[in-house]
């Protein structure tokens, strides 16, 4: 299907101007759609999901609960009528050769064009820790080892690499660098950190950011805000911190990557951090983030985190408060499915959440 020429496709207008022309025409449910994602993974195989037990976590999982809100997943088709903001993980989720993913990601982009409200095509992410995270690409050291080399520039050089592959491929964005600073060892994603000192962590954590993002690659913070400090090394558990250690530990490392790396995208922690859980938390996400420091990128949920306000921290009553919440703290984009925020219509005709359309912001070009 041929579309004529729409003003928001005009790569002569800046992308302010381009912005502004297509929120005039979107519907409400469009722009929801559009801060939000999809997840299209394969229904049987060795590679995806396992069946479900009833455990928290399957064995074939690659995000927490995984398995649970596979039951309600729809098809892209489905998912992509109103538009779609993210796709996520063409490549990443199960053993998909460049080739495939690319042809993959092709089909999902032209039908989005072709046949989705306005021709908005998506947002692609990936994940990029130890390098392009896709069968067959080459991997690189664990971020703890990038801690042993105190070598800016030389993890600078290795991002650069990883985001010239992603951006070869047609991804958008890269979900990294972890920037947790770690000071208790049970927690078992030490290997993913830079390490225990704040300033080597903003340090590399900043120059990877610099890396990604000269290949064309926007950049992802996580876990904002300790994630590794939780409660006896416990995954997900609560955070019990001083305002200092919080300000001096936790966060420099963040501040360093927004002030001069220049980072584009911020995803928050599963955590709570002193009751409040982070991707519920005006203080982390707008005061501290937008208002300090300036950042100006798009802040993107970590998988399932919106669910979780409801369904783990009981923070809110269901899935539309948790994204009227995760909303009005600062989250800009839920992943990796549009859950919470598709939710939000009524809320929002009832002025009981803020419209999605108040700013701006725009976290790929």
């Amino acid at each position: 299907m041929t579309r004529d020429p729409m003003p928001w496709h005009d790569t002569t207008a800046t992308p302010g101007d381009r912005a502004r022309a297509l929120l005039s025409v979107l519907t409400l449910d469009e722009k929801l759609a559009q801060l939000g994602s999809y997840w299209q993974q394969e229904a049987s195989g060795p590679d995806s999901i396992a069946a479900d037990t009833g455990a928290a976590d399957e064995p074939g999982d690659v995000a927490p609960m995984e398995h649970v809100f596979a039951a309600d997943r729809g098809t892209f088709e489905d998912a992509a009528a109103r538009g779609l903001g993210h796709v996520t993980r063409v490549f990443g989720t199960s053993k998909v050769e460049a080739s495939d993913g690319v042809a993959e990601v092709r089909r999902v982009q032209r039908h989005l064009i072709d046949h989705a409200p306005h021709g908005i095509p998506a947002i692609l992410h990936e994940e990029c820790l130890t390098g392009f995270t896709t069968y067959g690409a080459t991997v690189y050291p664990a971020a703890i080892a990038w801690g042993a080399t105190w070598d800016p520039a030389l993890i600078e050089r290795m991002a650069a690499t990883i985001g010239r592959d992603m951006r070869s491929v047609g991804v958008h964005q890269g979900l990294s660098p972890l920037l947790d600073v770690v000071r208790d060892y049970r927690w078992g994603r030490v290997e993913e950190t830079i390490g225990e000192d704040p300033y080597l962590v903003g340090s590399l954590g900043t120059a990877y950011v610099k890396g990604l993002q000269s290949a064309g690659i926007v950049a992802t913070l996580k876990h904002f805000v300790g994630y590794s400090a939780s409660r006896a090394g416990r995954n997900h558990a609560p955070v019990s911190i001083g305002r200092r250690e919080l300000a001096d530990v936790l966060l420099a490392p963040f501040e360093m990557a927004v002030r001069e790396g220049g980072v584009r995208s911020v995803m928050n922690s599963y955590s709570d951090v002193d009751g409040v859980p982070a991707g519920a938390s005006h203080a982390l996400l707008t005061e501290i983030l937008r208002d300090e420091w300036g950042f100006e990128g798009t802040v993107v949920s970590d998988y399932w985190a919106v669910a979780f306000l409801d369904l783990v921290h009981k923070v809110a009553a269901d899935r539309a408060r948790s994204g009227a919440l995760a909303l009005e703290a600062g989250m800009d984009v839920e992943l990796p499915e549009t859950d919470g925020f598709r939710r939000l219509g009524p809320l929002v005709e009832s002025g009981s959440s803020p419209r999605p359309s108040s700013t701006v912001r725009c976290s790929a070009s």
